[in-house]
């Protein structure tokens, strides 16, 4: 009997691993996509009946040419999710390195961080935005004085308050991103570290030389997993609009019709990333 490569081994544990995920995809997944692409060239006539009527690529010209929201709107979430994309990457890195190191408390630190994730996420981080506490609780917690914003000025006091709203979204989404970049860095070898430092290396070095070459396959990961995340997020202003196109407005082809665009358009984007990241990703395995 022909003994199964290493290779195949691995490869093999892969599709066994994602098996769930495929059989659901199969079974729950794929029948709503076709549907809700057949259903974006109809227009939808008399919800009850359900009658379709066939216009063709007209919902799509319309998203492009006539709808005055959703353009900007894609734009604004395209801005914030370029900015807060790297922010959230280097915080989660660097917290992930001092959690790496042997600490007192290491532990409490870890489940401080992920415990956002848990309690925060969906309709509860939405509410949560809507109460204010990106704004009123960080200044509240920092301790600045209501009076100090008097001086600023309203367009600083607002620029003000959108950076601590942008601060507080971005401690809200690191859980994640840590713990894959904990468990990148723990799969460092300790001996590469140990040898550096007999050569004179100092930590600075070491960071580029060894830390950030061998996580690198984690940053495109969590890369990759900050955008699905940003651009999915309950509290995205593109989500929100298509549902109140589709279950409010109740016009369900054109609904459809702007979630494929917004599929097709992150879609490219996260190929892009995938494209561009192949000269900048350390497999080591493969050099």
């Amino acid at each position: 009997m022909k003994r199964i490569g290493l290779e195949r081994k691995k490869m093999l544990a892969g599709y066994v691993y994602i098996s769930p995920w495929l059989v659901g995809f199969l079974l729950f997944m794929v029948f709503p996509l076709v549907y809700s692409l057949w259903l974006s060239f109809h227009d939808v006539e008399g919800v009850g009946s359900f009658q379709l009527k066939y216009v063709g690529w007209l919902n799509f010209k319309h998203a492009f040419v006539l709808d005055p929201q959703f353009v900007p709107l894609f734009v604004s979430v395209i801005q914030d999710t370029v900015i807060n994309t790297p922010l959230i990457i280097v915080f989660s890195l660097f917290i992930a390195i001092l959690l790496n190191h042997r600490i007192r408390g290491r532990a409490f630190f870890r489940a401080a961080f992920f415990l956002p994730v848990l309690i925060g996420s969906g309709m509860v981080l939405q509410q949560l935005l809507y109460a204010g506490v990106g704004q009123k609780t960080l200044v509240n917690g920092i301790g600045l004085p209501e009076s100090a914003f008097i001086y600023m000025g309203p367009a600083f006091s607002q620029f003000v308050f959108d950076l601590l709203s942008r601060l507080t979204l971005i401690f809200w989404k690191t859980g994640v991103q840590i713990l894959l970049f904990l468990a990148g860095l723990q799969g460092i070898s300790p001996s590469l570290y140990e040898s550096s430092k007999c050569d004179g290396a100092t930590e600075w070095e070491m960071f580029w030389k060894i830390t950030l070459p061998l996580v690198s396959p984690v940053i495109l990961l969590n890369l990759v997993y900050t955008l699905v995340d940003s651009f999915t997020d309950v509290t995205n202003r593109i989500m929100l609009y298509i549902r109140d196109i589709g279950f409010v407005k109740i016009e369900l082809g054109y609904a459809a019709a702007l979630g494929w665009i917004y599929f097709a358009l992150v879609f490219v984007i996260i190929v892009i990333i995938f494209a561009a990241s192949r000269r900048f990703i350390f497999y080591s395995g493969e050099r």
